[in-house]
C-alpha cells in the first residue's frame, strides 16, 4: 500500500470531508465507524499495547497469560471435528533464536479466514498459550498480517509500541492505526482547549493535546500512563463537574426548615424496647441539622443489611411531622412498602400519628380511607411521584433503595411546588470511589454498627447434589418453629439458560417437606396475591418460601433463619449479601447455603469471601474488583459507561483530585453557577463528553 500524502496540521474541529489529502477509501472508513471530526476519531483510543520494539519468544509449555508472537505461516488447513469447521495456521519462529515449538492458531467457525492468511505470511499473532494433544495452539488469537510496507509505514506497526484498536464495521486494525497515526502526528497541538490547570491538577505542564497524541503513539511506557492518567483526570473532572453543578443547584432551590423541637423524638425513643447504635444516634444528628436548615437537605444514609436504617427514617420523620409538615416514604417494590406501612403503623400510631399507605392500587383518588384527616406520613411506591397524590405540605421525602433518584424525580416534585428534604437510603454498601462519583452530589451518613442481638450468619458453600442433605438440614430447624427461604435466579425454566426455576423448583420442594408449607413468590404474582403471601410468611403460615430476588430488599422476618441459594453463581457478591439479609434478623443463629457446581473452580473463589465475611462494605469493594462500576450499578449510571481511561477501583486519588478542582472551580465562581453560562457549557460539555456525562 502506497504511504498517504502527510497532512500539513489539523485541529480537534477539522472535518475529513473538508480535506483533500484523504483519499475515498480513507472517508469511507472513517464514515464506518462514524467519525466525522479528527476530535471524534481521537477519542477512539487503544483497548490494548504491544510492545514491538520486541516480541515474546516462542514458548516451549502452556501460558498462562496471553502473549504477542511474530511468526511466519509455513502450514495452513481447514479441518471439521464433528459439526464443526475451523481453520487452522501453523506459525514457525523466524528470529534466529533457539529452535522452538510451532504454534498452531485456530478459528472455529470462521473459516473465511482462510481467505485471509495464507503460507509464507508473517503475522502477529496475541492469545494464551494451550496445550492441544502433543501441540501448543491458540485459539481464536488476535492477529495481524504483516505486509511489505514502505520504510516510514512500517514504522507505524513495528519497532514502536504499536496501539490495538477495538475494531467494528469491517475497518481494519492497520487501516485504522494508519489514519489515527496520520491525524495524532498532524494534531496542531498547541490548538487543543484544556479543561482544567495542568499544573493544579499534578501534570506539571502535560497539555491536553500532547496527552491525545501520546496515548495513541507514545514515546515510551512513561509518556503512555502520563497521558493515560491525564485523560482519565479529564474524565473524572466532567463527572465530578457534573456533580457540582447538580449539588449547586439543588442547593439553590427554595427551601425551608422542616425540624420540630423533638418532643415526639424522645417519646418515640422511650418506646422502644432497645437503644439506638452510637451510629444511628449520629445520623440522626446530621440529618436533623439539615432539617433546620434552610437549605434542603439532599442526604444519603447508607448502612449495611439490617444496621437500622428505617429506625433513622423514623426519627427523621417524627422530626418534620413535628414542624407541621408531611413526611413520606418511597419503596421500590409493593412488598416493600406494605412491610414499612405494618412497621411505621405498629410504632407510631400510639404516638396519634396518621400513616397512610399509597401504592398503585391504593391511592387512585387521592384521598386517605383512614382518617377524617390528611395523613402524616405517607408510605408509598414510586406511585407518590407518578400518580395523584397531593401532598398538603411535603417537607420530607426518603427514598428507599432507589439508587436512580435524582434529577428528573426532584423536577417532578418542584414542578408541584415542592421542594421537600430528601434523604435517600441504601442497604447496599457503596465503595468510596462510587460515593464520590455516582452520590457525590449528596452528603452521607454511613451505619457502620448493628444493632445488639443479631443472631450469627454461616453461610457455607455446598455441591447442588447435596440437596437432599440440605432438606434434611432444613426440615430439622423448621420442626424446632424457624422458617426458610429458598431462592433461585429464574422464575420459570429457560432452554436458554442452564439454571434452576422457582417454579420447578417449587412444587419438588413442596413434596419434599410436605406436610410443612411452602408458598412460591415472584415478581410475576400480582400484587394483592403478594402481599397475602408475605402476610402468612410473617405470620408464620408458610414455614417455607420459595422465591427469586423479590425477596433481596427489605422483607423483615425475624423468625427465617435458613436460606437457600440455587445457581450461586448467577449472583454479584453484593446481591447475594443482600439476600443474605433477610435472614439473621432475630436471635438466632442463621444459615446461607449457597448451591454451586463444585467444577466451577472461579465462582467457587467467588463465593468463598461470602463465608468468610459478612462486612458488605469489604463485600462490595470485592464486588466492584470483580464486576466493575458498570454491572455493579447500571451502566447508565452517571456517566459510568463512558470511562474509557479511568478505573475507578485503584485511581480513587484522581477521583479525589477532580472532585475537589471541580467543586473549586463552581463554588469560587458565582456566574458559572448559573444554567445558562457559556463558560459551564463548554465545562460540561468538553466537546467530546457531552454524549457520556448524565
Amino acid at each position: 500500500m502506497p504511504p498517504l500524502p502527510p497532512l500539513e496540521t489539523c485541529t480537534l474541529g477539522t472535518e475529513f470531508a473538508t480535506l483533500d489529502a484523504l483519499s475515498p477509501h480513507a472517508k469511507k472508513a472513517l464514515a464506518k465507524l462514524g467519525y466525522t471530526t479528527v476530535a471524534e476519531l481521537l477519542l477512539h483510543y487503544p483497548r490494548r499495547y504491544e510492545d514491538r520494539t520486541r516480541f515474546d519468544t516462542f514458548p516451549n509449555a502452556p501460558t498462562e497469560t496471553a502473549i504477542c508472537l511474530r511468526g511466519k505461516v509455513s502450514d495452513t488447513a481447514l479441518r471439521r471435528f464433528g459439526k464443526q469447521r475451523f481453520f487452522e495456521a501453523t506459525l514457525e519462529d523466524v528470529s534466529g533464536g533457539p529452535l522452538s515449538n510451532p504454534v498452531v492458531c485456530r478459528w472455529f467457525n470462521l473459516p473465511f479466514i482462510h481467505k485471509l492468511i495464507a503460507v509464507d505470511q508473517e503475522l502477529i499473532v496475541y492469545g494464551r498459550i494451550k496445550e492441544s494433544g502433543k501441540r501448543l495452539a491458540i485459539d481464536h488469537p488476535e492477529y495481524e498480517v504483516l505486509e511489505p510496507d514502505a520504510e516510514d509505514e512500517a514504522s507505524i506497526h513495528l519497532g514502536r509500541i504499536t496501539p490495538v484498536y477495538p475494531l467494528r464495521d469491517g475497518v481494519a486494525q492497520r487501516t485504522l492505526r494508519r489514519l489515527l497515526h496520520r491525524f495524532a502526528t498532524a494534531l496542531d497541538t498547541a490548538s487543543v482547549p484544556a479543561y482544567f490547570d495542568s499544573e493544579a491538577a499534578g501534570f506539571h505542564g502535560l497539555t491536553r493535546g500532547e496527552a491525545l497524541r501520546a496515548i495513541h503513539f507514545p514515546a515510551d511506557f512513561d509518556a503512555l500512563e502520563q497521558a493515560r492518567r491525564y485523560l482519565a483526570f479529564e474524565e473524572f473532572f466532567a463527572l465530578q463537574l457534573n456533580v457540582a453543578l447538580r449539588r449547586t443547584h439543588h442547593f439553590a432551590l427554595p427551601g425551608a426548615s422542616h425540624a420540630g423541637k423533638g418532643a415526639l423524638l424522645q417519646d418515640f425513643a422511650k418506646s422502644l424496647p432497645f437503644d439506638l447504635t452510637g451510629a444511628q444516634k449520629r445520623a440522626i444528628r446530621e440529618i436533623r441539622a439539615d432539617l433546620k436548615s434552610t437549605r434542603p437537605m439532599n442526604r444519603l444514609l447508607q448502612g449495611d443489611v439490617g444496621s437500622g436504617k428505617t429506625f433513622v427514617a423514623l426519627a427523621a420523620m417524627l422530626l418534620a411531622v413535628e414542624s407541621g409538615c408531611q413526611a413520606a416514604l418511597m419503596a421500590p417494590t409493593q412488598i416493600l412498602a406494605e412491610q414499612h406501612s405494618l412497621v411505621f403503623k405498629r410504632w407510631l400510631q400510639p404516638l396519634g400519628l396518621r400513616v397512610a399507605l399509597r401504592t398503585g392500587s391504593r391511592h387512585e383518588d387521592g384521598t386517605d380511607s383512614e382518617a377524617a384527616e390528611p395523613p402524616q406520613i405517607l408510605i408509598g411506591t414510586h406511585a407518590l411521584l407518578h400518580g395523584k397524590v397531593d401532598f398538603d405540605n411535603l417537607g420530607l421525602l426518603i427514598v428507599d433503595e432507589q439508587h436512580k433518584f435524582g434529577v428528573e424525580q426532584r423536577a417532578r416534585l418542584v414542578s408541584r411546588g415542592l421542594v421537600p428534604d430528601v434523604l435517600v437510603m441504601t442497604a447496599t454498601p457503596i465503595p468510596r470511589t462510587l460515593t464520590l462519583t455516582v452520590y457525590g452530589d449528596l452528603d452521607v451518613s454511613v451505619l457502620d454498627e448493628l444493632p445488639a442481638g443479631r443472631g450469627k450468619i454461616i453461610t457455607a458453600i455446598r455441591d447442588p447434589k447435596k440437596t437432599p442433605e440440605a432438606a434434611k438440614f432444613l426440615i430439622e430447624h423448621l420442626d424446632q418453629g424457624r422458617q426458610a427461604y429458598i431462592v433461585y435466579p429464574l422464575v420459570e425454566e429457560s432452554e436458554k439458560l442452564k439454571a434452576l426455576s422457582a417454579g420447578a423448583g417449587f412444587e419438588e420442594w413442596a413434596q419434599r417437606l410436605s406436610p410443612r408449607v411452602c408458598d412460591l413468590l415472584h415478581g410475576k404474582v400480582g400484587a394483592e396475591e403478594k402481599e397475602a403471601i408475605m402476610r402468612d410468611f410473617r405470620s408464620g403460615k408458610t414455614d417455607v418460601l420459595v422465591a427469586t430476588t423479590v425477596i433481596e430488599v427489605g422483607v423483615d422476618v425475624p423468625n427465617a433463619t435458613l436460606m437457600l441459594v440455587y445457581n450461586a453463581e448467577r449472583f454479584g457478591l453484593a446481591q447475594l449479601h443482600q439476600l443474605r439479609g433477610r435472614i439473621g434478623r432475630g436471635e438466632h443463629k442463621s444459615y446461607c447455603i449457597l448451591m454451586c457446581d463444585p467444577k466451577n473452580t472461579d465462582a467457587i473463589a467467588r463465593l468463598r469471601i461470602l463465608e468468610q465475611s459478612t462486612d458488605g462494605f469489604r463485600i462490595a469493594e470485592e464486588d466492584l474488583k470483580l464486576r466493575g462500576p458498570g454491572e455493579l450499578l447500571g451502566t447508565a449510571q452517571s456517566g459510568l459507561a463512558g470511562l474509557r481511561l479511568g478505573d475507578l477501583i485503584t485511581e480513587s486519588t484522581l477521583v479525589q483530585q477532580a472532585r475537589d478542582l471541580a467543586r473549586g472551580i463552581i463554588g469560587n465562581d458565582p456566574k458559572l453557577q448559573k444554567p445558562e453560562n457559556t463558560r459551564l457549557k463548554e465545562l460540561i460539555t468538553l466537546a467530546e463528553a457531552a454524549e457520556w456525562v448524565a
